[in-house]
């Protein structure tokens, strides 16, 4: 059961650190570059859109198998990296529930509107916070494997 909860949980990991990791570095360069914002802005929103239903499993699998390796060692009994994969996990959460609620829907909104200005303001800011959470991730996974 453990070993079941471990790849669970690096697998929700994986989707959400690699989902935005093809995002940022491979997809939108080459998107931005070659499209305009009639077609770039809305391609992108759908693309987020499917990938931010990845992000919600991801954290509903990361949320149930950390509860239940953290509840199976105890609090005391953890690593310290597992104590700071936590807190950082914590707060991508958080951001990312920011980005979906605020930046993301106003995304949407003005794509919905053909405000091409505003659209494209808006997946600056969902950038922005989806760069941020990628360093994070990426600190929660090294927090995790080298701080015993």
């Amino acid at each position: 059961m453990d070993n079941l909860l471990k790849l669970l949980h690096l697998a929700a990991a994986i989707f959400w650190i690699g989902g935005m990791a093809f995002i940022m570095l491979a997809l939108r360069p080459p998107v931005a570059a070659q499209l305009e914002a009639p077609v770039r802005l809305p391609l992108m929103a759908a693309v987020l859109g499917r990938f931010f239903i990845v992000v919600w499993v991801s954290i509903a699998v990361l949320l149930l198998t950390g509860t239940l390796m953290l509840a199976a060692v105890g609090m005391k009994a953890a690593p310290a990296g597992w104590h700071a994969m936590l807190g950082l996990g914590v707060l991508m959460m958080l951001i990312f529930g920011h980005l979906h609620a605020s930046p993301y829907r106003r995304l949407k909104q003005a794509v919905a509107a053909h405000n091409w200005p505003e659209a494209g303001r808006r997946l600056g800011q969902v950038t922005l916070l989806a760069k941020i959470n990628l360093g994070l991730g990426w600190l929660a996974i090294a927090a995790v494997l080298l701080w015993k």
